[in-house]
Parts: structure tokens; sequence; C-alpha cells
């Protein structure tokens, strides 16, 4: 029997071991269950900034489109060649009112094609002025009518037939797909719709554009307030939206007045502000990319493929390393309208360009060099008469070895000019 001395020991060493167990088990729960919380807490946040976001599901209007078939999850969009129709609206709800005044209707104040290539090598962008008349399909809208077909009428005015008296944007963008479809030839994988302070969200999520502005540019003051000087500027949210809908003034075009003037101005903030994306490795950066793609989706209305933070973060990384040389954009050839000086029509030149991003192939100076055929190895030594075969050095010129092709029957591959890279006026 052990003496009340080696007992009083072992009593209080067991009820220490009892107690750190206890204490182990306690700080193991309570951080399960902080664990636990702080995932569920994380699900909720996702779950209500995805059903914040603003779906625009055009599948029960467009002619054609049908259900999302699976996809990857970590690129929904892999191997796949996308045309995605970006149509920015002038729609003036209280918060757009704020910046470019009060005014009816809803219309697509800029509109461009954005074709992706299969491989993610290319990116080609084609704006479509406004101003085009074209012939506009019959349009099924969100009430369950039909529009009428309508022949030689403004494109944008497809955004307004879809949007009808209740300004719904998801009709207005699905009659502007079916346009397009209809006179490109094209089909529409999917589509964004962007307000004006959606520009102006996106663009200070990302720090800002910056910009190398060949000549100042100052808006005339009946229209609005923008002045920048010449040179480099970073563009804020506010002063880019001022930037892309500027038709009055002096400098970068504004003297002409017009809607083609806005089409390059446009096409170099974007693609100056791709560069900023790249040149910031927003990209690969995975907090910073999903800062950028959750401001993004909570500024647009996007098709279903495009309105999650995954799939959009999927096809962002997969063109993290496109280079910005294949990011081309292409002017549509057009011509004053014959009836109307202010309207424009398309050459027929245009539908080569349709019909090029519908193949998924490069635009003109952008092909992969074809490979050559080169001449089957026979074994014979270079340089030699393989009818000899005594001396494999008699014969040859000791200074002419500065062909490594020479006398081997071998094609030498040609070498593929350097690439020149055209920037457009104001791109830095």
């Amino acid at each position: 029997m052990p003496s009340p001395k080696t007992a009083s020991k072992s009593g209080p060493h067991h009820a220490r071991s009892l107690r750190s167990h206890q204490a182990l088990r306690i700080v193991g729960m309570v951080a399960t269950g902080s664990l636990v919380f702080a995932g569920t807490a994380a699900a909720a946040m996702y779950v209500d900034f995805q059903n914040a976001v603003d779906v625009s599901d055009v599948s029960d209007l467009v002619e054609g489109a049908s259900p999302e078939p699976p996809r990857d999850p970590d690129d929904p969009f892999a191997g796949k060649a996308l045309n995605i129709l970006v149509m920015g609206t002038d729609y003036r709800d209280a918060e757009n009112a704020a910046i470019a005044g009060e005014e009816e209707g809803m219309r697509s104040d800029t509109t461009f094609v954005v074709h992706v290539s299969g491989d993610r090598t290319r990116m080609e962008v084609v704006s479509i002025p406004r101003d085009s008349l074209v012939d506009i399909p019959s349009c099924n809208l969100s009430d369950g009518s039909t529009s009428k077909p309508r022949k030689g009428t403004m494109f944008n005015e497809a955004f307004q037939i879809g949007a009808g008296q209740d300004d719904d944007l998801v009709g207005a963008a699905a009659c502007t797909i079916t346009t397009v479809q209809s006179i490109t030839g094209l089909t529409i994988t999917d589509h964004v719709v962007l307000k004006m302070n959606g520009v102006v969200g996106v663009v200070n999520a990302i720090g800002g554009v910056t910009m190398c502005l060949p000549e100042p540019m100052k808006e005339n003051p009946r229209y609005g307030t923008l002045d920048l000087p010449a040179g480099q500027t970073t563009l804020s949210g506010d002063q880019a939206i001022s930037f892309l809908r500027a038709r009055h003034g002096t400098g970068m075009g504004l003297e002409m007045g017009s809607d083609l003037s806005r089409i390059p101005r446009q096409q170099a903030f974007i693609d100056s502000m791709l560069r900023e994306v790249l040149s910031k490795n927003l990209i690969t950066n995975a907090p910073e990319l999903y800062g950028m793609i959750k401001a993004v989706l909570s500024s647009v209305s996007a098709s279903p493929s495009l309105a999650g933070l995954d799939s959009l973060a999927g096809l962002a990384f997969s063109l993290k390393d496109i280079d910005t040389n294949e990011i081309v954009f292409t002017e549509l050839p057009v011509i004053d309208a014959p009836s109307n000086k202010n309207r424009v029509v398309w050459t027929k030149d245009a539908q080569a360009i349709w019909d090029r991003m519908a193949a998924d192939e490069p635009p003109p100076g952008h092909e992969t060099p074809a490979p050559t055929d080169v001449a089957p190895d026979t074994g014979a030594v270079q340089g030699t008469d393989p009818a000899a075969g005594t001396d494999p050095a008699a014969g040859t010129d000791p200074a002419a070895g500065t062909d490594p092709g020479a006398g081997t029957g071998e094609v030498a591959p040609p070498v593929a000019p350097p690439v020149v890279e055209e920037r457009l006026p104001g791109v830095c």
C-alpha cells in the first residue's frame, strides 16, 4: 500500500493530466467551432454576393440559345472560343442620372464584340457604331410579345426596342444580341451590360487607368467638365466615364462631335485598362483578382455563365499570359449612309471580319507562321558526297562554314519578322 506521501504525489499529477486533456479538448472544440463559423460566414457572404449579382438570362428570348452545358469548374470556358457582346447603356436611373442628367428611355451607348480565341492567345475587339443603319429583326420581348422587324434603322434602337415600356434590361440585351447575330452571322456566346456608374466602380477597383494623351482634351462646358492635360495621366472612375462619353470640345477627336470619333478613344481606354490589369498582376493575385471580379460583377448585368466569381476568375486566369501585342482592336469599315450623312452603313468588307471571328482565325498580320518542310536525314555527313564516302572533309571550304544548312538539302526555317506594336493614340 503506498505511503500517504506517495499517494499525495500521484493524486495531483493525475489531476493535472486530466485538466490538460480537458483544456486541449476545449481548445479543439473552440477552434473547430471557429472554423465552422468562419466557413459558414464566408459561404453566407458568397451566397449573399451572388444573390446580389444582376444576372441577365436571355435564353428564353434569343433564338437558338440553349441551356449551358456542364463546364470545367477551374475554367468553365476552357478550350472554347468566345464572342462576348459588351453593351454600355445610357439608362438614366437615379445613380446614372446624377452622372449624365435625366433622360427617358434606354439605349445602348456603346457596343462592341470581344472575340477570345479558343487557345487564349488572342483577343480581338470590334466596336459597332451606334449610328449604323442596319436591319433589326423581329425580337422576342419579355412580356411575351414580338416586335416587328425594321429595315434601315439605327443599330442602338435594338436595345430600346427590347427594353420596351418597362425599361427591361434583359429584353434590351436579348434584342441587341438577336440583331448582332442576324447582321453578322456570329454566335454570341456571352454578354455583359454595363451602366455608366458601373464603369466608375470597375475603374476605381483596379486603382485607375493610366493613359498617355498626345494632346490636351477639354470638353465643351455645355456638356461636361472633363479637362485633361497632354501626357501621362491616371483616370479615376469619374474621369473615365467622362472620357468615354465626351463628344464635344477640343482634343482627341472632340472637334468632330460624332459617335465615330469616340470609338478610337474608347478602344484606347479598353486597351489601357487591360494593360493595367496585366501589368499589376491582378490576375495572379487571388485576393486582388476576386476583389476586382466582385467590383465588376457588382457593376454589370451579365449572362449566367459570366455572372459567377469562380467562372469569371477562371476565364481571367486563362488569359494571364496573353501577349498584349495579340490584343487587337479592329475598326469596322463604314461609309456615310446615302440616305443620311449623319448615319453610316457597313461596307462589304465588314463581313470578312465577322467570318474570321466565327472561324476563330487571327486578324491579318497575326497569323502563326506555317511550318516548313525539312528534307529527311539520309545519314550522310553534311557537305559530303555519299558516293565518295572516303574523306568526309574533302572538297569542303573551311571558310564556308557560316551556313549550317548549305549542301544538306534542308530548307532553313523562315525567320519571322519582328512584330512592331502599333498602339492607339492615348495608350502608354
